[in-house]
């Protein structure tokens, strides 16, 4: 919480000008504490007035109601002291008083508005209307003559302190919707995140806009599968612990590529890691996007041999064409991709050399002129039967 401005009270008898006051930050607990109780007996008073006498009668006749909370202030300045680093639930003020009258302490809580300052009950020996009407502007909750009816005052008082108990409980639980609203808004943002680690942004969008079925035809797609050579060997020889670590490492790394290069990434199975370019939205340069995210790969796969010896390398495989992309399940949303275009690239992959790029003739044809290519000759594809394929050696400029 910040630290409340410093209040300009009028300086001294003998002085000249304003001084500061500090006004201490009200305490926390007091903000967050629960509902007020009701009734009189439990409100703390304020009386301000520089005649010992008066104050005894305040005091008598406040006590005599069931008030027993009261603290008393000789003059206007005191009274300011004791409200700037205290809570009261009403203050007495008296309008006469040599070392600040009841009109200046007003101005200067009207002055400052920044601080819960209790209501105020003016207590005058006058009679001037343009008095009374000047303590109502200035925030006074009521105003009485002296000598006071003993049988008003309860009344007035009684009225005061119920008012500010009922505007604290108020004030209170629209301090507890605030914090519960704030809160539901902080969850509604994590579920959102979350949601997006799951989908890509516009399909999570949809499901939220209330599509229940979301199916999208995509004519051109790369597909890229990258899966780590001799993992099942190598992690013979690893605790659970570092098996998981290099995966991780090196799975946050190619998350990174894929987002630096704007494209989808599908999901992960065991040491398998799928990506796309060109859904859920469609882009002309999705092979040669997704050709240099894998270029950046096995860069980071090279950063990575230093820890391991030399011992993690992977294959990579690509192809491009149409396939069908949606999202399913009804408790576990999962985007996935359909069609032969899937089947293809997988084949690229498990066909594949270790620290390869091997490419389909369909993805080749779009990468013509911008990367080097290396024939490998032709391979069998299931559903395609003989197909040409090549390697990636890097890019042309």
């Amino acid at each position: 919480m910040n630290a409340r401005p410093d209040l300009l009270v009028p300086a001294p008898a003998g002085s000249l000008g304003l001084t500061k006051l500090a006004v201490a930050p009200a305490p926390p607990a007091l903000e967050e504490a629960a509902p007020p109780a009701r009734g009189i007996e439990h409100a703390r008073v304020l009386l301000v007035d520089d005649s010992r006498l008066i104050r005894m009668g305040l005091r008598r006749s406040l006590e005599s109601i069931g008030v027993t909370d009261i603290t008393e202030a000789n003059h206007g300045r005191e009274a300011i002291e004791l409200l700037a680093r205290d809570r009261f639930d009403l203050r007495l003020l008296a309008m006469e008083m040599p070392e600040m009258n009841g009109i200046e302490v007003l101005q200067v809580l009207h002055d400052a508005p920044h601080h819960p300052w209790p209501p105020v009950i003016v207590i005058s020996g006058g009679t001037g209307i343009d008095d009374a009407v000047r303590c109502i502007e200035l925030g006074a909750e009521d105003y009485l003559p002296k000598p006071f009816n003993p049988v008003l005052l309860r009344a007035r008082v009684t009225t005061s302190i119920e008012k500010k108990q009922l505007r604290d409980q108020d004030a209170l639980r629209m301090r507890q919707l605030k914090r519960q609203h704030e809160a539901l808004g902080q969850e509604q943002k994590k579920t959102e995140q979350l949601l997006l680690n799951i989908l890509p942004a516009s399909i999570a969008q949809r499901l939220k806009g209330g599509e229940e079925r979301i199916a999208d035809a995509c004519p051109e797609v790369s597909v890229l599968f990258a899966d780590m050579a001799g993992f099942t060997k190598m992690s013979r020889t690893m605790s659970a612990s570092q098996l998981v670590e290099l995966l991780g490492d090196l799975f946050s790394r190619f998350d990174l590529i894929t987002e630096k290069h704007g494209l989808e990434k599908i999901k992960t199975i065991g040491d398998c890691y799928m990506l796309a370019g060109g859904v859920p939205v469609a882009r002309e340069d999705h092979a040669s996007a997704v050709t240099r995210a894998a270029l950046d790969m096995q860069q980071a796969l090279r950063e990575m041999h230093e820890r391991t010896g030399g011992r993690v390398n992977m294959r990579i495989g690509i192809h491009s064409g149409p396939l069908v992309a949606g999202v399913i399940g009804i408790r576990k949303f999962t985007y996935a991709l359909w069609g032969d275009t899937v089947n293809v690239a997988s084949r690229m992959e498990s066909s594949g050399e270790a620290g390869r790029i091997h490419v389909s003739s369909a993805t080749a044809a779009l990468l013509a002129g911008r990367f080097v290519l290396e024939p490998r000759g032709f391979m069998e594809v299931k559903s395609l039967g003989q197909v040409e394929t090549f390697f990636v050696e890097g890019p042309t400029g």
